[in-house]
């Protein structure tokens, strides 16, 4: 079966290496990866199958990780994956969504026979795809094994991006540079709100003329009005009206790799408050671009956001940014660094990070970011679009 792997045979034994060292750094000597872009990170699989179980297990002794997932879906992992065909291991479909048996049952067979039940075993105990039940049935199934927590494990792994990772992320940029101007041209007076999420999304999935689209793992954040008070929140069934301002929290996807953007659009008039928090915002946002370089921490970098914003009406108690890249719904961050109070990881080159200064008062919000590299001397921006309020 023809195979299409992303990257190269050395680029992914290399990333299984490093990923060895944590292993051996902990002291596991099994890890089961469930986090689907872990998964892709290690293989190269990518399929939208993880609303079933699926996962990698990295041995020590195995030169491949072993796939597991739903019988249906081994194809998927011959044809995306780096892994030969004894390393993909598919469960029956009685497995699935069933209140008898449960994939981790699978797994458990599958660790005897690979006679690595009795190994001192890492799960990736918080995210998304590893559920308490998981966690029961390996237990249960495994009772002379020691299973330790793993957590993160794989995504400090994928923090320093390749050269070929940033290659694909700067397709994103170009790609979320024509979304940011699809949905600003898509938002006017009269618009239905849904319309121009619709125009957004197309844009997010047709790329550029030169290469096409994925979907993000965030759908498009186009609160307008009030809602625009809160961070998270997206369109509804209204038409936009003259007065209205609309956030723009985006990206870009390529080969499951991100690059977001955020912008904040107002129709009509801008009020002198929004005039006077997107100047702060601004400001700040450009004096933290100016200073990030690697050999600074986390923190450094929130602590010079703050001096930039001292003495304007801005004001941001959560996070101004994080670490972000390869990732499946339902969310684009990695998980790692943050630009926070107390994070003293120290930033390096080839860490790609969403500067991301968005501001939430009682009455409005706005946001305006940047997804940056880090360089050797100081940082990139990879998407190129106006830093200003949008005005429509």
């Amino acid at each position: 079966m023809n195979k299409d792997p992303l990257f190269s045979l050395s680029e992914y034994q290399a990333r299984l290496a490093r990923t060895k060292e944590a292993m051996y750094r902990q002291g596991l000597e099994v890890l089961l990866v469930s986090d689907p872009a872990n998964i892709n990170y290690l293989s190269g699989y990518d399929g939208w199958s993880f609303y079933v179980h699926q996962g990698l297990l990295v041995l020590m002794d195995l030169e491949e990780p072993v796939w597991f997932g739903r019988m249906q879906d081994s194809n998927g992992a011959r044809l995306t994956s780096w892994l030969q065909d004894q390393s993909i291991r598919g469960y029956q479909d009685h497995f699935v969504q069933s209140n008898l048996r449960h994939p981790m049952d699978f797994v458990a067979s599958l660790l005897a026979e690979l006679g690595a039940d009795r190994r001192r075993l890492g799960v990736e105990t918080d995210n998304y795809y590893f559920s308490g039940q998981c966690l029961k049935s390996l237990t249960q199934n495994l009772p002379q094994a020691t299973i330790l927590d793993a957590n993160l494990l794989v995504n400090w792994v994928r923090l320093v991006k390749s050269p070929a990772e940033i290659g694909y992320m700067r397709q994103a940029a170009r790609i979320v540079e024509r979304v940011m101007a699809k949905a600003a041209e898509s938002i006017r007076a009269g618009a239905r709100e849904g319309d121009a999420a619709g125009e957004t999304v197309k844009a997010q999935l047709s790329g550029t003329d030169e290469f096409t689209g994925d979907y993000a793992s965030i759908m498009p954040i186009m609160p307008s009005g009030i809602r625009t008070s809160t961070a998270h929140l997206s369109w509804v069934d209204r038409r936009y009206e003259t007065g209205d301002l609309v956030l723009l929290e985006l990206a870009g996807n390529k080969h499951r790799y991100h690059a977001p953007l955020s912008r904040t659009l107002i129709i009509g008039q801008a009020p002198a408050a929004l005039e006077e928090v997107a100047k702060g915002v601004i400001g700040g946002l450009e004096a933290v671009l100016d200073f990030i370089r690697p050999g600074v921490t986390g923190e450094e970098v929130e602590g010079r956001w703050r001096r930039a914003i001292s003495g304007t009406k801005v004001v941001k108690e959560s996070r101004m940014g994080y670490a972000f890249g390869l990732n499946y719904p339902p969310d684009w961050g990695e998980h790692t660094v943050s630009l926070r109070p107390g994070d003293k990881n120290v930033l390096e080159p080839g860490m790609t990070i969403h500067v991301m200064p968005g501001v939430w008062l009682d009455d409005f919000g706005f946001e305006c970011s940047e997804p940056i590299v880090v360089t050797e001397t100081g940082c990139e921006c990879l998407a190129s679009f106006p830093r200003e309020l949008i005005r429509k």
